[in-house]
């Protein structure tokens, strides 16, 4: 499995607005993408305008095709200027290999 760690620091003041765009693009994710096993969105508690997401997905290639969803441009465009910084991460699960 294919896991994709972001984390995004918004501006607070678009903080729900963000939220809204997130939640629909991880849902359209999850429900139109074979690929998707998991999309998470967390928050951190001491750090509201910090978000954090969880992806699994079955392989770079599903994430590649993730990339390149309509939703995924959507969401992109929706959250122009939201953002303050962003980092993401690539991880292979490695809990049910042999």
């Amino acid at each position: 499995m294919y896991v994709v760690c972001v984390e995004f620091e918004i501006v607070p003041s678009q903080l729900e607005n963000f939220i809204v765009a997130m939640r629909k693009n991880a849902a359209q994710s999850f429900a139109d993408e074979a690929g998707c096993q998991q999309f998470d969105i967390c928050q951190d508690p001491q750090k509201a305008n910090t978000i954090f997401l969880y992806e699994i997905y079955d392989d770079e290639a599903a994430f590649e095709a993730h990339k390149s969803a309509p939703h995924y441009h959507e969401f992109n465009h929706a959250i122009d200027g939201m953002v303050i910084k962003k980092s993401v991460r690539f991880l292979q699960n490695i809990s049910h290999h042999a």
